[in-house]
């Protein structure tokens, strides 16, 4: 278990196990990444004093100093100056509660045999930074960082979801808590979990909230993006810290030139900053690809420097490595490029220093705009909006032209522009409505499947929320879900596959808690036809950045998916979605996939991202399903170093 992750922790490697006289057995297992303390002493599994407890751990605390400090007052002594150490000591002084206390990202287990009965404790961090995956049945509990680990316990098999396939269909991507595998689960973010006399408890321990609708917030504007910049500022100074070299992701993009901004004021050697781009030929009609000249501005203004990667891998060769390291089908092709700006800086850097969280703490997305287009949309008569909803059904995909990205951004929100509020926002965040999917399943897979609603997590949610601004309401949603299980789920398996660290300033505790009490929903997303997104943080930001990154539309770390599916990946699609292949699969019916295929070859509809969709789907069925899982990490583990203990 521990060596096929060794990617996530290539510099030391160590077991700790322990039978009882009842015939039980517990084992913790790690793979160090070292960042702080690159001595010895930072060894795992490591133990308290007496050997009563033992932990396993992934991830950094950014308070740890402070919590040591303490500690140390209570009379522990501590034999290296590892964050390790520290959640050690706090949780035999604390238990459970030493959680509470942490403001980082993590994933750990910690086995605790000072009652007698072995207990296992076990917690993933406030925003789920860090993954963590579990397989509880009866008395067999098992967890780890990547799936693949679980995958080599003899018990544990590789079997499909059908639940979870029905998610994936809708969103690209399994919502936690489930996996795209029958048995095996995620620990959702916030929670932390028990078990002890073969009995699982979860529980959680933090929750984002909202203020309710009407709430009177204090600040002036002028005060709060102070304030706001003054804790960003904090909280990314905080997470420089390191034994190892630290850089930074840059696009054209407000979130990332803020983040380096904010390093250059505090960096003690010279900043290195990554840039993604691509060729001129994928370029054409992607107005999602960011302007990489304005990024190198933007480092030059820093004092920093930037390395331009430009992005002409062998797709077809890459994926399959991808899928393997992804665990699970997702379908988003981000993680092309997350992986290989990530393997480009592991030459030069062990840390890098990421803009996830900007959007969803600021508003910075598109769909949290279209929330208010559609209210105004909704004041035409409905015989007008009908007219326009079924032009735009006729428009073709007009694959390499600027109108691309808009025609397409209009048919999402013509299909969802007269559903309720709460509906809309979900529609607007799917990709194969309920009729594609029925209309795609094999008879077999859409009885698995019935009448479950793969979107009840996110109503779920809303729940939680109800009494808020329903700006609020979803960015909370995309906090929770979208950018858990799909923005830090990439991150993370792409930057550990290159043995990197990447970290989230932007997803300190407290920064976000301030947030989300003190900034009203005006602040965020300023206007409603033509608002400014993020424009509180655009303020903070003002004096600090470049006045063409202030006005920089939003662009993402896309890829050009459809030149790709066109050109580069034409021959592995016909391979892999070939009638043959699908029929044996079992789980779609060949013509309707054919159907998706042929449409988007001749230009009628923008298919790509459903067709990305089956195409992962199918490599990662091979890859897992049907056993290459086993034979791909002879090419990808690295050889366990030497370990001291």
């Amino acid at each position: 278990m521990a060596s096929v992750q060794a990617h996530r922790g290539p510099d030391d490697a160590g077991v700790w196990e322990q039978r009882f006289p009842d015939g039980s057995y517990m084992g913790l297992g790690s793979r160090r990444l070292a960042i702080l303390d690159l001595s010895a002493s930072g060894h795992m599994p490591m133990r308290n004093a007496d050997g009563t407890v033992w932990i396993t751990y992934n991830g950094e605390i950014y308070n740890f100093v402070e919590l040591r400090e303490g500690l140390k007052k209570k009379g522990y002594r501590f034999l290296s100056d590892t964050d390790t150490e520290v959640v050690l000591h706090l949780y035999e002084e604390e238990g459970a509660d030493c959680v509470k206390r942490l403001n980082g990202m993590f994933a750990f287990a910690i086995c605790d045999l000072r009652s007698g009965t072995p207990t296992l404790f076990l917690a993933r961090d406030h925003f789920g930074v860090k993954p963590l995956y579990y397989f509880h049945q009866g008395v067999q509990f098992g967890f780890a960082s990547e799936i693949k680990a679980l995958l080599q316990v003899p018990n544990i098999a590789a079997e499909m979801d059908a639940h979870a396939l029905h998610q994936y269909l809708t969103f690209l991507w399994v919502p936690d808590p489930k996996t795209m595998f029958r048995g095996i689960h995620k620990l959702p973010a916030g929670h932390s979990a028990t078990f002890r006399d073969g009995k699982l408890k979860i529980e959680s321990y933090w929750d984002l909230t909202f203020p309710p609708a009407g709430h009177e917030y204090l600040f002036e504007e002028a005060d709060l993006s102070h304030e706001i910049r003054e804790r960003f500022r904090a909280s990314v100074e905080a997470q420089m810290v390191s034994d190892v070299p630290v850089g930074a992701f840059l696009s054209a993009g407000l979130d990332s030139s803020s983040i380096v901004a904010m390093m250059s004021r505090t960096a003690r050697r010279p900043l290195r900053t990554y840039t993604v781009t691509f060729p001129d030929k994928y370029r054409v009609g992607e107005n999602t690809l960011d302007d990489p000249h304005v990024a190198a501005r933007m480092a030059k203004s820093a004092g920093a420097e930037n390395h331009r990667i430009v992005v002409e891998p062998d797709v077809a060769d890459l994926l399959p490595r991808l899928t393997w390291h992804m665990d699970e089908p997702t379908a988003d092709p981000a993680i092309i490029t997350a992986y290989l700006v990530c393997r480009e800086a592991r030459k030069e850097a062990t840390v890098m220093l990421s803009g996830v969280g900007g959007d969803e703490l600021f508003a910075g997305y598109r769909k949290h705009a279209a929330h208010y287009w559609a209210e105004a949309y909704g004041w035409l008569p409905s015989g007008l909006r009908g007219v326009a909803e079924s032009a735009l059904g006729s428009v073709p995909g007009l694959r390499g032209s600027a109108a691309k990205g808009a025609v397409r951004l209009a048919k999402k929100m013509a299909r969802s522009a007269s559903l309720p509020a709460m509906e809309r926002f979900v529609m607007n965040c799917t990709y194969l409505d309920r009729d594609q999917k029925h209309s795609l399943y094999h008879q077999d897979m859409f009885d698995a499947i019935g009448e479950y609603d793969p979107a009840e997590r996110h109503f779920a949610a809303f729940g939680k929320v109800k009494e808020s601004d329903f700006l609020n309401q979803m960015l909370y949603l995309d906090t929770k879900i979208f950018m858990t299980s799909l923005n830090l789920n990439y991150n993370d398996k792409m930057s550990m596959a290159s043995s990197v660290e990447v970290r989230v300033p932007f997803l300190d505790k407290e920064l976000a808690e301030f947030v989300a009490w003190n900034v009203p929903p005006s602040l965020k997303l300023k206007g409603r036809l033509r608002p400014t997104t993020k424009h509180i943080f655009r303020e903070a930001m003002r004096e600090d950045l470049p006045r063409e990154v202030l006005r920089q539309p939003k662009a993402g770390f896309a890829a050009p998916v459809d030149y790709w599916l066109a050109n580069d990946l034409k021959e592995m699609v016909d391979d892999l979605l070939s009638e043959s292949r699908v029929r044996e699969r079992g789980v779609f019916r060949p013509e309707a996939v054919r159907s998706f295929v042929e449409e988007h070859r001749q230009g009628k509809q923008d298919w790509s991202m459903q067709i990305w969709q089956f195409l992962t789907l199918e490599l990662w069925a091979r890859t897992f399903l049907d056993g290459e899982a086993k034979r791909i990490p002879d090419e990808l583990i690295t050889a366990p170093q030497a370990a001291s203990a």
